[in-house]
């Protein structure tokens, strides 16, 4: 997605920190990478620790979407960092479980949610084997059709990371069905906000930018449930949903994304906000929280297919 980090700078708001150090800023040292790896020493702490809480606590036997939502409430307090996907260099695939965005907060939610269910504390014993099958995951919810190449492959607008993953089958988007209404506004925010991006300096990306924006305009437009519609829609959405706030921005089509979750009969979002610095549950409800919000007009909701189990394989890849 076009990060909220680019929107500020492109927008001229001082956000504190500079995309491109950001990822640098946010490097271990050497001493705690796992050579050979795109993983730190941390990085697959947190990853063997919580996928035996998971199973221990039986979440691999929940609804998927009831496990995402569980996984995404142990994250509560994780650090808040943009551009952690922006490091120097060629696009590659950053695993960061230790500082979160909105985005890499739910792709890592739902990439645990299907090691858990798939994989499991087995094959953990297979260290090798189970980074790899875990990067394929993120690489899967990263990319368009789950390959990597370069940086034009990645799927910087959410609406169209749903899409994406809707025509594979692996989300059913609800926001038709919810009430909502079709939005035919441009996307264009990366093309004319060159100087945020680094990597659009070189002109085969600008153009490769440009050919997904034109692509996705020339579509049919995209549902999204408008901000007065949202709370009489909210009992039909679901803990682990994926909700994209829609954006009020020319030429932006998602501010923010999270995970609805049901909390004290209210339906929240348990998400990775610039504001508050860490991993939280909305202190409002979720049509509150987009009432209230100038930046945001509605939410898309996606809804990931529940994978069937299949069996584990726990040698190596």
């Amino acid at each position: 997605m076009a990060s909220l980090t680019h929107v500020l700078l492109a927008l001229g708001v001082a956000t504190g920190r500079n995309p491109a150090p950001a990822g640098r800023d946010a490097a271990p040292s050497a001493a705690d990478t796992i050579s050979g790896t795109n993983w730190t020493v941390e990085d697959w702490r947190i990853f063997d620790s919580k996928v035996r809480w998971a199973v221990a606590a039986r979440l691999d036997t929940l609804r998927f979407g009831a496990l995402v939502a569980r996984l995404g409430e142990s994250f509560v307090g994780t650090t808040y960092t943009p551009a952690t996907l922006e490091p120097p260099g060629a696009e590659r695939l950053v695993v960061n479980l230790r500082e979160l965005d909105c985005v890499t907060f739910v792709e890592n939610m739902l990439s645990l949610a299907r090691f858990v269910r798939h994989d499991g504390v087995a094959a953990l014993e297979n260290p090798v084997r189970a980074r790899f099958q875990y990067e394929g995951y993120l690489r899967d919810l990263r990319y368009r059709n789950g390959v990597l190449a370069g940086y034009p492959s990645r799927l910087h607008y959410f609406s169209d990371w749903l899409a994406d993953h809707e025509r594979r089958g692996q989300v059913r988007l609800m926001a038709r069905d919810l009430g909502g209404r079709r939005d035919r506004e441009p996307i264009d925010f990366m093309s004319h906000h060159v100087p945020a991006y680094r990597q659009m300096a070189d002109s085969s990306v600008r153009l490769a930018i440009a050919a997904v924006e034109h692509r996705l305009n020339a579509g049919p437009g995209r549902w999204f449930i408008p901000e007065d519609r949202i709370a009489a829609a909210a009992d039909r959405i679901e803990d682990g949903d994926v909700i994209a706030a829609t954006s009020t921005l020319p030429g932006l089509d998602v501010a923010h994304t999270g995970i609805a979750l049901w909390h004290e009969g209210k339906l929240h979002v348990v998400h990775a906000p610039l504001v508050g610095k860490t991993v939280e549950i909305s202190a409002l409800p979720l049509a509150d929280r987009i009432l209230a919000s100038k930046t945001q007009d509605g939410i898309m909701v996606g809804r990931w297919i529940d994978p069937p189990r299949r069996e584990r394989k726990n040698g190596p890849p």
